[in-house]
């Protein structure tokens, strides 16, 4: 597939990095230096390329949105029309800018401000780090990357991607039930823990069922 991506910090690179292994082909872009997104496309080799926001969108089957969450407004004015595009947000709202009213989640309110997408949630709970560390996990070990959004199509879509970067992708639902895989880190949430396949039915059925999630599994 090819991959666009805004937002090419710790978040979007690893994304970039981890579908270029896959094989995919992405186009990286919005950065205040336009040097170090062409510096991270020479390391990712010849599947990875720079340019605009609007060309990162162009090129891509799925585009990935990867900003501050201040920074989304100047994102989404770069990326312009996104009519039909896939777009995986992995963003989380610390910092400024409107924030979702209390009992709304983060990914409706973003949902709403690209309306014209096919909007889908995901990679947003787990640190940079963590996850380009994770990405060479196999078996039982593999690591869940948690999905939402109202869209199915675009769902398989992304967890198709999301397991070729070497992630276990897991349906939390629609954007109106997502809260659990939000920030802040807090008890009763799945934002900010590792959780592995063989855990993460059971949250799927709380979310569904409007139970509380089970405690948080702990690994070796």
């Amino acid at each position: 597939m090819r991959i666009g991506v805004i937002g090419a910090g710790h978040i979007g690179g690893n994304c970039a990095r981890q579908a270029v292994k896959a094989g995919h082909e992405v186009k990286l872009s919005f950065a205040r230096d336009p040097a170090k997104l062409e510096a991270l496309a020479r390391e990712l080799g010849e599947r990875a390329s720079s340019g605009t926001v609007a060309d990162a969108v162009a090129f891509g089957e799925i585009v990935i949105l990867a900003v501050p969450w201040a920074a989304i407004p100047e994102a989404l004015a770069q990326a312009g029309d996104l009519t039909g595009k896939v777009v995986i947000d992995t963003t989380n709202q610390f910092g400024s800018g409107p924030k979702p009213q209390r009992g709304h989640t983060a990914a409706a309110l973003n949902a709403q401000r690209m309306p014209a997408a096919r909007y889908v949630k995901s990679f947003n709970t787990l640190t940079a780090g963590f996850q380009q560390q994770a990405a060479d996990r196999d078996g039982p070990d593999r690591v869940v990357q948690w999905v939402c959004g109202d869209d199915p199509a675009a769902k398989e879509l992304v967890a198709r991607l999301v397991k070729d970067m070497g992630y276990v992708p897991v349906d939390l639902g629609s954007t109106r039930t997502c809260e659990v895989m939000e920030a802040p880190r807090r008890p009763g949430a799945v934002y900010g823990e590792e959780y592995r396949a063989a855990d993460a039915q059971a949250v799927v059925d709380a979310v569904r069922d409007r139970h509380s999630i089970p405690p948080t599994p702990t690994y070796r």
